[in-house]
């Protein structure tokens, strides 16, 4: 975590120098540190920590209330307009991600699994408090000029965290596949995705960003099948099917509830 973090971070502040400088109001450091917090800190920490300590498929089925949590902040936070075709969406999405997940099998137990589900959840509820604080910030700024700080302060907030077992790492160990692995990390899964989410945010409401959290077990579901390690089935080709219908709807622009 500690490397995907600081590999992250530096790709950050080196891609920005191609970008229009901004200057950040000093108020809004606040705000950047508490996205850092929740978007970096608890989000990273638990979810991993907890991933351990619990099932993949438990993991999974608890993460697809993301886009739920992210709808009720959005109308609280950002006045979103609660919709029929965004309440639709969400359920039939939320319906074809927990068919999609329930039907995996996990190879492993954790050790405490209550303990690992507590830590998904929290995990769960930090990363959409995290999607509503960064929609402010991306009225108002490019997302290189404030993700460069926010992950500055990600180091700081998991250094303690991850030094020690960093300094204990046998790099002459690492083999191509582990260190093609870990560059994917860093540059795909956190470089990539945490530029290109402010960047939907700025023209998405927070709630239609939210709802593609669904796409995830499809995407894997549909990789896993290209890979030879899982098969096409009925029930699963219906589970894709919800969540793609929940997806689009969500996207429409619907009549505003009475």
């Amino acid at each position: 975590m500690l490397l995907r973090v600081v590999g992250a971070t530096v790709l950050f502040w080196v891609f920005s120098v191609f970008f229009k400088k901004q200057k950040i109001e000093k108020k809004d450091f606040v705000t950047i540190f508490f996205a850092a917090v929740f978007g970096v800190g608890i989000n990273m920490l638990l979810f991993l920590k907890g991933l351990e300590l619990t099932t993949p498929i438990h993991a999974s089925v608890i993460m697809t209330i993301i886009p739920i949590i992210i709808l009720v902040l959005s109308i609280f936070f950002l006045d979103e307009k609660l919709t029929k075709l965004k309440v639709i969406g969400i359920i039939l999405a939320f319906s074809g991600g927990v068919l999609l997940t329930v039907l995996g099998k996990s190879t492993r137990v954790g050790d405490n699994v209550a303990l690992g589900n507590l830590f998904i959840f929290i995990n769960a509820i930090s990363y959409s408090i995290y999607v509503i604080i960064i929609k402010r910030l991306t009225a108002k700024y490019h997302p290189f000029t404030f993700i460069k700080w926010m992950f500055l302060f990600g180091v700081f907030l998991t250094l303690p965290f991850g030094y020690h077992e960093t300094l204990e790492i046998q790099w002459h160990t690492f083999t191509p596949y582990i260190w093609f692995s870990v560059l994917f990390v860093v540059v795909g899964a956190t470089f990539g995705t945490y530029v290109l989410n402010p960047l939907a945010l700025n023209t998405l409401k927070a709630s239609t960003v939210g709802t593609f959290i669904y796409l995830q077990p499809v995407i894997a579901g549909l990789f896993a099948i290209v890979m030879g390690v899982d098969a096409v089935s009925p029930i699963k080709l219906g589970a894709m099917i919800l969540i793609f219908s929940g997806v689009y709807l969500v996207t429409k622009k619907p009549k505003v509830l009475a």
